[in-house]
């Protein structure tokens, strides 16, 4: 209903009068509503460990549907995200996404992602932060999946630092493999930011990865990965 309602107006007024700004701030009214409606409360800790004037790449897991909205609302920031392809295909929020930095990745083309993280890289640099969920889809709960080094190849170019993000219980409110979301609190602990200008060879960007896997496995209580389906 926000989307069907609120989007339309937001986006065609927005768009005419070249104020992205303004679509922005509707957009993170519309991620922070959706989660209400659903009676689900976002308990936020981490942030003062953030420059205001930093961009960032905010990396974290992804177990629930409910993830990209605290990610995208709650960090305190303008955020930009990269997300699936798929994505596209929803009916005027395929649309919207241009308007507010989420750019889709299509990862069966390899040419086709790199250009959309070169786009993303140039937008990072420019001072909009991004939110990727690196398992690249979600894990079961209480799991983690292996990172993908997309997130970490972006805030290496760009020169930014990385910032690990523990997401706790949306598994529980609305996990893999059901339709159904419940009420509850998610908790999002904002860890502290991880320098990337060390990195200068493929060895160091994956200890940088495997660095910033173990932060997050360690907020969340987990003592490995799990293998992808088919590993």
């Amino acid at each position: 209903m926000l989307l069907l309602i609120v989007a339309p107006p937001v986006l065609l007024i927005g768009g005419l009068a070249r104020r992205q700004n303004w679509i922005y701030w509707w957009a993170n009214w519309g991620a922070r509503t959706w989660l209400r409606l659903g009676g689900v409360d976002v308990k936020v800790s981490g942030r003062e460990s953030l420059d205001p004037n930093q961009p960032y790449v905010f990396v974290s897991n992804h177990r629930s549907y409910l993830d990209a909205a605290p990610l995208f609302a709650y960090t305190g920031r303008r955020m930009g995200m990269v997300a699936k392809k798929e994505l596209l295909k929803a009916p005027i929020l395929g649309y919207a996404m241009g308007f507010v930095n989420v750019v889709a990745i299509d990862r069966s083309n390899r040419e086709r992602a790199v250009e959309t993280l070169r786009v993303a890289t140039e937008r990072l640099r420019s001072g909009v932060s991004f939110g990727v969920c690196p398992e690249g889809t979600r894990a079961r709960p209480g799991q983690m999946l292996p990172f993908k080094k997309g997130a970490f190849h972006m805030a290496v170019q760009a020169g930014v630092p990385i910032v690990p993000i523990a997401l706790k219980n949306s598994d529980t409110l609305m996990g893999k493999g059901t339709g159904e979301a419940w009420p509850g609190t998610i908790e999002m602990v904002i860890l502290p930011p991880v320098e990337t200008s060390w990195v200068s060879n493929d060895a160091e960007l994956d200890e940088l990865v495997r660095q910033v896997e173990q932060m997050i496995m360690n907020e969340l209580g987990i003592k490995h990965v799990s293998r992808r389906h088919g590993d």
